[in-house]
């Protein structure tokens, strides 16, 4: 039962993709006759860049990605740009500072992706398939957490779709064409599965922009070129009952998201689930499918989603655990990851990875996790000692 399979045929290029390690297509910016420099001289300065690709990326590997570009144009300085215009902080988060500009991305520029989605994911890229799956009645627990510190969770699942650029690379009559393919399903979906609809974003008022937590793009958003030409052809499809809510064309072609304030991790995964999978049948039989790639899983354009796309979160009430001296150990023990809110006791429990556990195990994670935790911080209240409770690595 709802058990993804990946297609039956794979492009040649997951066949050959050893050879593309070594294949050196001529440099597209050549006919351009642009004053390009040598690959020294245009290899860029790293010494304070905090980022997967800045720990990763090495004169040798910028020389073997330079003279190389996908079909649609994408060079490796486009996907590189990221980490450059955010170099990150040594004490902060690390993100993974680049960006897929399409699918062949991923495929071209293989070497330098696989290493990066190793290091941020913490789980080896082999010639085997992702496994996919979506059976909801295999997870166990999620609608039982206790309510006095699970204040809320969300679930979003993120897709790219066949044929068409990433939003950091496409063009406004690819990002257009987008739009009216997602009328197309959205139209059907309203009609066959789920009421609701769709809205440009010049159509929200205020007070949907701020129920949506829709802000202005970013100064990052605007320096990639992911917000290029905003809003034009950007939309947002609600349902009627406010379950779920479907972004296009933002970071990603197709972002679904939905939200409980019960804090029921089981049905939100459950909504995102059946919703996800006629919304793949559908964009399938428009000849459009969901980007898939047979090392990889599920790609859109950022390595930090690939594998499963899939983000599962629970805001927490915690007073006492975020200030104790183990609560990173067992964090990273758990392969959590946790955020501050606008409240000082209020944290956003997360998974820290998309890539190598199924959608769900990575729910699954999630729940368990969360339990530990606020068995801690009960713990902790009584004055007791939570040694005995720290994990081992999962």
């Amino acid at each position: 039962m709802w058990k993804v399979k990946p297609p039956v045929f794979f492009p040649l290029e997951t066949k050959y993709r050893a050879i593309l390690e070594s294949l050196v297509p001529p440099d597209p910016m050549d006919q351009f006759h642009l004053n390009r420099g040598s690959v020294e001289a245009e290899f860029p300065d790293l010494c304070r860049n905090f980022t997967r690709m800045g720990q990763i990326l090495t004169l040798d590997f910028y020389r073997r990605q330079f003279y190389r570009c996908t079909q649609s144009g994408v060079v490796f300085d486009d996907i590189i740009r990221p980490g450059l215009e955010e170099p990150g902080e040594w004490a902060g988060p690390v993100s993974v500072g680049c960006v897929a500009g399409d699918a062949q991305s991923y495929v071209l520029f293989c070497d330098f992706f696989d290493r990066v989605i190793e290091a941020h994911h913490k789980h080896k890229v082999t010639r085997s398939t992702p496994e996919s799956d979506f059976n909801y009645d295999n997870l166990k627990g999620g609608d039982d957490l206790d309510r006095s510190y699970a204040v809320r969770c969300e679930v979003s699942v993120v897709r790219g779709v066949d044929d068409f650029c990433f939003p950091t690379h496409c063009c406004r009559g690819e990002r257009r064409q987008l739009l009216t393919l997602a009328r197309r399903v959205f139209q059907w979906f309203e009609e066959a599965v789920l009421p609701g609809r769709l809205f440009l974003l010049e159509e929200l008022n205020n007070d949907q922009q701020r129920e949506l937590n829709l802000s202005p793009p970013s100064s990052l958003q605007l320096r990639t070129g992911v917000t290029r030409d905003w809003p034009d052809a950007r939309a947002v499809w609600l349902s009627k009952d406010g379950r779920l809510v479907v972004w296009l064309n933002m970071d990603d072609h197709v972002r679904l998201v939905t939200t409980r304030d019960d804090a029921d991790v089981a049905e939100a995964f459950k909504c995102v689930c059946i919703n996800l999978q006629k919304l793949a049948v559908k964009y399938g039989e428009l000849k459009h499918p969901f980007t898939w790639k047979q090392q990889l899983g599920w790609v859109s354009s950022s390595p930090a989603d690939v594998g499963t796309g899939l983000r599962v979160s629970v805001h927490l009430r915690l007073k006492l655990l975020p200030q104790h001296t183990r609560l990173q150990d067992v964090l990273k023990r758990l392969r959590l990851h946790m955020d501050r809110t606008e409240s000082s006791e209020v944290y956003v429990l997360s998974n820290a990875a998309t890539f190598g556990p199924s959608e769900v195990e990575l729910t699954q994670l999630v729940v368990d996790g969360v339990k530990l935790l606020i068995a801690m911080e009960k713990r902790l209240e009584e004055v007791r000692d939570i040694e005995e409770l720290v994990p081992a690595q999962k």
